[in-house]
């Protein structure tokens, strides 16, 4: 009865623990959905605060390219558009981007001769205009002649065209004629950017302002005239299409003045705001949703992340479930016992057999020749060292399994210890061909014991599956980059492709003429403990009837 008793014991704490484990893990779920909530609202908060420099530059793209493509085209035309093609030109403006206005085309000219009403003045250099055209905003029908010969230009459209000649004249008295100005200064210095409005003077060739430089400077002897254009665009921001690339953020964005403060606050809804800048600088996007919407924002971006933890703990819960059963049921253990003592049985059995044989001739024997008598005892020492090795292999095989050794570190001559191995093996087969190569490498820290029993086995499996014509294996060590790179390359009979996945595993052997008399089946695999055991990696390329090539990469340690 005591034998139940403490079955029943160890059945019921393996059943605490995982109810305690599950526990545990139930807890640190319900914690991390709260702290993944708490992040998610954190973050839309923030997005709602930070994404609006988006919306904000999705909305003004037209007229980024209005302002840093299409003006710059009047410039092509060098000074010479007429009222026809001015009204083409600016038909694409006003369709393209619809908050642009209206505008005024002033067809101008420079030159050292005075402008008495039309015009700014300034010593010899003067800048006039002979005509001006205002287009209306849908189509070149629209446009009006405001002034010409005989006309008087009213006093805003003048003042217009005086800011910008003067900022053109500033630029020119200040120019360095020994080097081309930039395209920022250029540009800056030939337009005017004001509220709800861009003036634009074409840009001359840099001969045409060393030119106007003179006429600042100096009085010319002859008239030259030099013809400009300027284009004045009235803006109406209440046409830029605002562009909410954050439509799950933000419920309604529209444009405002800054002087805009709504009549009706409250604590259910968020705003927020940004200046457009530039010739819209008096007006700003204003943002508002209900908490309401943006608490759906919150959870689209909680529920993926709910999902993933969900997930997780799924899966500590299946563990749990692994962890519980593997406790409760050792059938696969009896099992992988049961293998391990039949394939152990079945390899001592042959050497054993023979050894039990050799025996029994001798002992029946009346007589023994000196042949005979060298004869069993070359079979009883070869058969106890298959068993003697066997033996060795298994514990060694054990212990590395189970992680019962230490790996030493010892410093070692990569040349010498090759040279010994081989030394070692062509002692005990004459007719082994072995030869080595080492590049970049001549000390490094491993343990010998562990390397020495990894050379070993890999030049004895070389020798054994090669045929007598063709025993050879060349081993080459590399250091490349933090790597050890270690390769033996044989002759042998190769590997069968369908083979390849097996060879590492333990007490499997390779059904062919060189395992008729019998083979651990421990070898590679054993390798392949050694191997990890050192933090490395093996891997094999084989050729069926060419030969095998062993690779191991092993860390570099100095």
């Amino acid at each position: 009865m005591a034998i139940p008793s403490v079955k029943e014991s160890g059945y019921r704490k393996n059943f605490s623990l995982i109810a305690t484990f599950i526990g545990l893990i139930s807890a640190l779920f319900i914690l991390s959905l709260f702290l993944a909530f708490t992040f998610s609202k954190k973050k839309i908060e923030g997005d709602f605060i930070s994404a609006k420099t988006n919306v904000l530059e999705e909305s003004i793209k037209p007229y980024n390219d209005f302002f840093l493509n299409k003006l710059p085209e009047i410039s092509y035309y060098n000074g010479y558009l007429d009222s026809g093609t001015a009204a083409k030109f600016v038909d694409t403006i006003l369709l393209k981007y619809p908050f642009v206005k209206r505008v005024v085309f002033f067809d101008a000219q420079i030159r050292n001769e005075r402008y008495e009403e039309n015009g700014l003045n300034v010593g010899s250099f003067s800048a006039g205009m002979k005509s001006v055209y205002q287009f209306g905003p849908y189509v070149s029908s629209d446009s009006v002649k405001i002034f010409g010969p005989n006309s008087v230009i009213n006093n805003t459209t003048l003042e217009n065209f005086n800011e910008l000649a003067l900022k053109l004249y500033t630029f020119i008295h200040k120019l360095d004629t020994t080097k081309m100005p930039t395209q920022e200064d250029l540009f800056s210095n030939f337009s005017n950017i004001k509220p709800n409005r861009i003036d634009y003077f074409n840009i001359p060739r840099f001969e045409d302002l060393k030119v106007y430089r003179q006429m600042i400077t100096k009085k010319l002897p002859s008239e030259p005239v030099y013809q400009q254009d300027m284009l004045s665009f009235e803006l109406d921001p209440s046409k830029i299409k605002i562009r909410n690339n954050r439509p799950l953020l933000y419920q309604s964005v529209r444009i405002e003045p800054v002087t805009y403060d709504p009549l009706e606050t409250s604590s259910e809804y968020e705003t927020g705001e940004i200046t457009l800048g530039g010739p819209f600088s008096a007006y700003k996007l204003y943002f508002i949703s209900s908490k309401s919407f943006i608490k759906k924002e919150i959870l689209s971006y909680f529920f993926p992340i709910a999902a993933l933890i969900l997930i997780f703990y799924a899966l500590l819960l299946l563990v749990a479930f692994l962890i519980y059963r593997n406790l409760n049921i050792n059938r696969k253990m009896f099992k992988l016992q049961y293998d391990f003592l039949t394939n152990l049985t079945h390899e001592f059995k042959t050497p054993v057999s023979v050894i039990k044989i050799a025996g029994n001739n001798i002992k029946s024997a009346t007589s023994i020749t000196p042949r005979e008598q060298k004869l069993y005892g070359k079979i009883l020492d070869e058969e106890a060292d298959k068993l003697n090795g066997l033996m060795n292999k298994l514990l060694a095989f054990t212990q590395i399994e189970n992680k019962a050794i230490k790996l030493n570190e010892d410093r070692i001559d990569i040349k010498e210890f090759i040279e010994s191995t081989i030394d070692v093996h062509q002692l005990k087969y004459p007719d082994f061909k072995l030869s080595y190569e080492i590049s970049n490498l001549t000390h490094f820290i491993t343990d010998p014991v562990l390397l020495g029993s990894l050379f070993d086995n890999l030049v004895e499996n070389a020798y054994k599956y090669s045929p007598p014509d063709r025993k050879q294996l060349h081993i080459t060590a590399r250091l490349i980059k933090d790597k050890i790179v270690l390769r033996f390359k044989d002759a042998g009979i190769g590997i069968p492709p369908s083979e390849i996945n097996n060879i590492f595993r333990k007490f499997y052997r390779v059904q062919n003429q060189y395992n008729q008399a019998g083979s651990v089946g421990l070898g590679l695999a054993f390798c392949k403990e050694l191997v990890n055991f050192m933090k490395g990696e093996i891997t094999v390329h084989s050729i069926v009837n060419k030969g095998t090539e062993f690779k191991i990469v092993l860390p570099y340690i100095n």
